[in-house]
Order: structure tokens, then sequence, then C-alpha cells
């Protein structure tokens, strides 16, 4: 199975990093991919609903997401299902010492036709875990807990 496994350090809170992360609708900013990310329904909170539209290998994917486990501030995992894809996202929060500890996994599992072009995946998600690593370590650097702890 496909997968991008990426972990980035940095300054501030596990709270305030939990908190921006777990809106997944923030993705917007840090997932390079996506193009929009709508709350569908919900609160937040297992079971909430996301429509993702993100553009992969030159292709526009509607997904949807449900936040399946939800153990603040330290672990979030939602489920996608796209029409040839079902993803499965986990995001886990550490705090260490000043700084926080953000590790992403993101598994692909293709259907039918789509596992065809699992080869070609591999190269193509190294490319978009790397881009991703780097924009969301970007964005929680901004955030205010971050910049307060660093200066």
């Amino acid at each position: 199975m496909p997968t991008i496994d990426r972990t980035i350090t940095v300054p501030g809170g596990a709270e305030e990093v939990f908190a921006y992360l777990s809106d997944f609708t923030t993705t917007e900013e840090w997932d390079p991919p996506t193009q929009t990310t709508d709350l569908v329904s919900g609160d937040g909170g297992v079971g909430t609903r996301y429509r993702n539209v993100s553009k992969f290998l030159g292709r526009e994917t509607e997904t949807v997401y449900t936040v399946v486990t939800l153990d603040a501030p330290r672990r979030l995992e939602l489920e996608g299902d796209a029409s040839s894809m079902r993803l499965h996202d986990t995001i886990t929060v550490e705090q260490k010492g000043d700084d926080v500890q953000v590790s992403y996994r993101a598994e692909f599992h293709p259907e039918g036709a789509a596992r065809l072009a699992t080869p070609l995946l591999p190269p193509a998600l190294k490319a978009l875990g790397d881009a991703a690593a780097e924009q969301m370590e970007e964005c929680l650097r901004r955030l205010p807990g971050a910049s307060a702890r660093a200066s």
C-alpha cells in the first residue's frame, strides 16, 4: 500500500498545533494539492465529514473524509473515500519540551482500475509528501504560540 510518512518539529504548544490541524479545512493552507476543503457535517469530533477537492497528477479528485479518531491534543485519524481510492490519514502531535513533533501518515488504497497505477504512485507521493511537510511546517511556524516561543 503506497504511503506518505513525514515528521516535523516546530516550536509551540501541542494544544495550539492540534487545534489547527484537527480543523481539517486548514488543509487548504498546508496541503499543496488541496484546492478546497469544506466542513460538510459535524463539530470536528468523531463522525465529522469534510469534502476535499485536490489536484494530483493532473486530475482533480473529490474525497469525502470522515473523522474516525479524535484524541485531543494527540491523535486525529480520518478515512477518505474518493471514486477509485480509499485513504486513511493519521496525524499525531507530541509535546517535546518547547517544541511540538507532528507526524503525518497518509495511506492510499487504490480500488478497481486505479490499482494498475499503483507502481507509478511512489515517486509522485514522495514529492507530494515532501511538499506537504514543508508547507505544514511553514504554516505551523506562523501560529501565534510558535512565534512567541521562537523569539
